[in-house]
C-alpha cells in the first residue's frame, strides 16, 4: 500500500473543491468529468477526493476508501481467492490507472487502484518505438495535462505557470509520434554556475513502466554533463522507493532541511 484517500460523495464537485481550496487552505486541485462529476484536494501527504453519485439521495451515505496499491494482479488474486465481495472487476481506467472495487461486510466501497503499467503494444520494460526524447519546453496546457494525470494540481494561474516555464534552464520530454501528445517530462532550473535542481519528473501513467522516465532522466544527465561546470551542486527531492530510480543517473541520499515560505505567517 502506498496511501489511502477518502472519497467523501457530495451535491457539487466544483464548490467542494473550491472551498477546501479557498477556505480550508488545501493547495493542490484537481477535478474530472466534463461537466466535473469528481475532484480532489492535497496538501502534503494529506489527499481527499470529491464524487457527485448519479443518484443525489446517496450523498449522505457515500463516504468510500480510494487505496493506492502496488503489485495490484498479486492483491487482486489474493481477494477473489478469499471470496472479497468484488463488485467493479479489475480493469483500466479512463484515468491512466488499473482498478477494481470492493463492497466490506458494512456495505463500504474500498477501491484498490495502481498506474496503469502499460499500453499494450510493447512489452513491459521496452522502450516503445513511437516515443522519441527532446530537449523542448513544455506548453502551459501541455503542463496542465500531463501533471493532472499523474496526480499534480497546480493552483498557479496560466501567467505565473508561464513564468515558471519561462525560468526552467533545460526540459527533457518524451513525446508520442503517433499524435505529438507529451508523455513525459523533467525539468532543469539553477543558477547556471554552482546550483542546479530537478523538478517535476513525471510519466502519464498509460506509459509508465516502459523506461521513458530512464530514458528522460539519461537526457537530463547528458545535459548537465555537457553544460553544468565542474563540482556544481544537483539536487532534486524525491521519496525512498524512488532512490534506485535515481541511482541510475548518478544520483545519492543527501542530508539537509528545507523551508516553505507560508505568507500566512508573515
Amino acid at each position: 500500500m502506498s496511501h489511502a484517500e477518502p472519497v467523501l460523495a457530495v451535491h457539487d464537485v466544483v464548490a467542494t473543491v473550491n472551498y477546501w481550496h479557498e477556505v480550508l487552505g488545501f493547495p493542490n486541485q484537481w477535478i474530472w468529468g466534463s461537466p466535473p462529476n469528481h475532484g480532489g484536494v492535497s496538501w502534503h501527504g494529506a489527499m481527499i477526493q470529491f464524487t457527485r453519485p448519479s443518484d443525489p439521495s446517496t450523498v449522505n451515505g457515500g463516504q468510500s476508501v480510494w487505496l493506492r496499491v502496488k503489485n495490484i494482479n498479486a492483491l487482486y488474486n489474493i481477494h477473489r481467492e478469499r471470496k472479497a465481495d468484488i463488485v467493479v472487476p479489475l480493469t483500466r481506467r479512463p484515468y491512466g490507472f488499473d482498478e477494481y472495487i470492493v463492497r466490506d461486510n458494512n456495505g463500504h466501497y474500498v477501491a484498490f487502484a495502481s498506474p496503469a503499467s502499460s499500453t499494450g503494444k510493447e512489452a513491459p520494460g521496452v522502450f516503445p518505438r513511437t516515443v522519441r526524447i527532446v530537449e523542448r519546453k513544455s506548453t502551459v496546457a501541455e503542463y496542465r495535462k500531463l501533471s493532472a494525470a499523474v496526480g499534480w494540481m497546480s493552483s498557479l494561474s496560466d501567467e505565473m505557470l508561464q513564468k515558471q516555464l519561462d525560468t526552467i534552464l533545460v526540459m527533457v520530454v518524451a513525446e508520442n509520434l503517433e499524435n505529438g501528445e507529451l508523455i513525459g517530462s523533467a525539468s532543469v532550473f539553477g543558477d547556471g554556475f554552482s546550483f542546479y535542481y530537478v523538478k517535476d519528473v513525471m510519466v502519464h501513467p498509460m506509459w509508465q513502466r516502459k523506461r521513458i522516465g530512464s530514458e528522460i532522466m539519461k537526457g537530463v544527465k547528458r545535459w548537465l554533463d555537457a553544460n553544468a561546470p565542474d563540482k556544481a551542486l544537483v539536487g532534486l527531492f524525491t521519496g525512498e522507493m524512488l532512490t534506485d530510480f535515481y541511482r541510475q543517473t548518478d544520483f545519492g541520499p543527501a542530508f539537509g532541511m528545507i523551508r516553505i515560505i507560508d505568507r500566512s505567517k508573515l
